[in-house]
């Protein structure tokens, strides 16, 4: 599957522990990143600077969905059920 151009859903719904470039501390589940453009497009796509989460991402069926607002519900549920206590 190819990444719905626009969506931006793995870009808003998970944590990101890592740096970013703009967010050096990463980012909490539900708050966009910094590098989303207004298309919701990653302004930092295949610069060697984006953090290795994003690099591995891969658009599937069973975390995209079939819309964008499928794609944010389904990773809010992976992140919710994969996060861990503090």
């Amino acid at each position: 599957m190819q990444c719905r151009p626009g969506c931006g859903a793995c870009c808003i719904s998970p944590s990101i522990s890592s740096f970013i470039p703009g967010m050096p501390n990463g980012k909490p589940a539900g708050q966009r990143c910094v590098n989303l453009d207004p298309g919701n497009r990653c302004t930092i796509f295949g610069h060697p600077d984006r953090p290795a989460v994003c690099s591995a991402f891969s658009a599937d069926l069973d975390v995209c969905g079939n819309s964008s607002e499928d794609a944010i519900r389904l990773l809010a549920w992976l992140e919710g059920a994969t996060a861990t206590a503090v």
